[in-house]
């Protein structure tokens, strides 16, 4: 792989850097204490292209490739994680789940709405009783005639109040059989489908998470996205590609808190001179440099394999792994590096502090990552 940015990388993280600093951050702490989904920025995030970076020029996206999409939500985590997080989970998820297994006119009619940000869009796999075990899920889907109707609950969904639409696994089989589980595409505004409580949130206040409610959802057999029992199987291979995005948003929150820290560090004098001299900083800073470069390498070794189409388990495994408990340090020690200012919300690290954590959590806890890795090497 090559460790030069491509041209495309270089516009992408000049464009995302300009509209970050001019549109974000200056309102990004009114929308973490009010935890109000800032809808207007990511329609102008639609208007840039980068709410439908994978999906092909055709369906109205723009046909980007996993280098650009990590570049994309790290420069915008690098200022405010919770845009980050959202705009992840809108590609990945949702998005993706239709782009890689919808039909021709499943991904007809969502994809061109979701690649520009007419619609959001959200994901349902985690249900309260049953986050990591999801064969075990609650949520069903029986036949009736042509239609199926389901009934059941999933939680921790991001957009799952403001999103249009949700790509969902419900269980159509037994409980624990990995072929009995089968994926729909659910429009809001069918009967019976509604949000539940919104969650109060430590970090990314202002990502909408929310529960989903199905309470006898009648739905057409045209909305099940591939073949019965294969909703999560196609799951496992949506959060593939989903891993390396939250190891893009932990990489990107890491540069906002390294940025932050170094600049600290330099302006600020103790004992006559900049702290960044005294070596117990420059060495936590030094650190924190080393770490963060060795996770966007595995990142970026990921997003290489996914652009080439080979199987990405285990490298997206670790590059999350290891960009979130990076991250997370990183973020801590920029909190300890800033003193008491780092405990206040007049200066950005404790954003970051809070952000990151989501990290080590979504789309599969770190222990997740250990098992599937080791699963992998065990074969």
């Amino acid at each position: 792989m090559e460790f030069q940015l491509t041209e495309n990388q270089l516009m992408i993280a000049d464009t995302v850097q300009k509209f970050a600093e001019e549109k974000i951050r200056p309102v990004m702490m009114e929308f973490d204490e009010s935890q109000e989904f800032p809808l207007e920025i990511f329609k102008a995030l639609g208007s840039l292209g980068l709410m439908g970076m994978l999906v092909p020029e055709e369906f109205g996206g723009s046909g980007l490739g996993y280098y650009e999409y990590v570049t994309a939500i790290s420069e915008l985590a690098r200022v405010d994680g919770s845009i980050g997080l959202s705009m992840a989970a809108h590609n990945s998820l949702c998005t993706g789940h239709i782009l890689q297994f919808g039909n021709a006119e499943q991904k007809a009619l969502y994809l061109p709405k979701l690649a520009t940000a007419e619609w959001i869009g959200a994901w349902g796999l985690t249900e309260p009783n049953t986050g990591s075990d999801a064969g075990n899920m609650l949520t069903t889907a029986k036949k009736d005639g042509d239609d199926w109707i389901i009934n059941g609950a999933k939680n921790f969904i991001t957009h799952g109040k403001v999103g249009q639409v949700a790509v969902v696994i419900v269980r159509t089989g037994e409980k624990g059989d990995s072929h009995g589980m089968t994926t729909f595409i659910i429009e809001k505004g069918t009967p019976g489908f509604t949000n539940g409580k919104k969650e109060n949130k430590l970090g990314c206040r202002a990502s909408d998470t929310s529960e989903l409610i199905f309470d006898n959802v009648r739905v057409s057999d045209r909305q099940r996205v591939g073949e019965i029992g294969d909703g999560f199987i196609q799951a496992m291979k949506v959060l593939d590609g989903g891993r390396i995005s939250i190891a893009a948003l932990a990489l990107g929150i890491a540069k906002g808190a390294l940025d932050a820290s170094i600049k600290y560090a330099q302006e600020r004098q103790q004992f006559g001179k900049p702290i960044g001299e005294f070596q117990g900083i420059g060495f936590k800073l030094a650190n924190m440099k080393m770490e963060l470069e060795a996770a966007e390498l595995l990142t970026f070794r990921a997003a290489d394999l996914k652009n080439r189409g080979e199987k990405v388990t285990k490298e997206s495994a670790m590059a999350k792994l290891y960009a979130s408990e990076v991250a997370v340090r990183i973020a801590n020690e920029a909190v300890q590096i800033f003193g008491g200012y780092g405990f206040l919300k007049d200066f950005p690290v404790e954003k970051f502090y809070r952000d990151v954590k989501l990290c080590t959590i979504g789309e599969g806890t770190s222990e997740i990552q250990k098992l599937v890795i080791a699963r992998s090497i065990l074969k």
